[in-house]
């Protein structure tokens, strides 16, 4: 499996610590930067994680910047993606397991690194139930992308 880590300036000093962990578990990665604490704008690197995806060169992503909110806004906004904002180990592996989610987002000013780790672990390690309710649900979100949903 390999990782697309990216971030913003927010986000900058827990990235490498992500890096490493990342390594231990015996994966391969792709920094998109940031890297550098000089202010930066994170559309830029939520983007160039979710292209590494959508290429098929990365499998999965991690972004963060301040609080994960802007990096997951700007990552759902490329088609194929779901990122989902995590700030507890419950959530982070929920939404591998139910959600096929593949961008993992979080904020250095709301985890330390001790969580961001956990966090990164407990996505890294969930695979999708691909079962019961959850590929209809998976395929319904596919579906308002692609505008054919339909609420009725």
């Amino acid at each position: 499996m390999k990782i697309a880590v990216g971030c913003d300036h927010a986000g900058f000093a827990i990235k490498n610590a992500v890096i490493e962990h990342i390594k231990k578990k015996g994966l391969e990665y792709t920094d998109v930067g940031t890297y550098s604490s000089n202010s930066c704008h994170y559309p830029v690197y939520a983007s160039a994680v979710c292209e590494k995806i959508l290429s098929g060169e990365c499998e999965l992503g991690i972004l963060i910047c301040g609080t994960g909110i802007g990096m997951s806004i700007a990552a759902n906004k490329h088609k194929g993606i779901r990122a989902a904002c995590c700030s507890d180990t419950f959530s982070a592996r929920l939404t591998r397991e139910h959600n096929d989610a593949n961008v993992l987002c979080f904020g250095e000013r709301v985890v330390g690194i001790g969580l961001a780790l956990d966090l990164v672990d407990a996505f890294l390690d969930a695979e999708y139930m691909n079962s019961g309710n959850h590929p209809v649900r998976v395929k319904m979100l596919s579906e308002i992308e692609e505008g054919t949903f339909t609420s009725k």
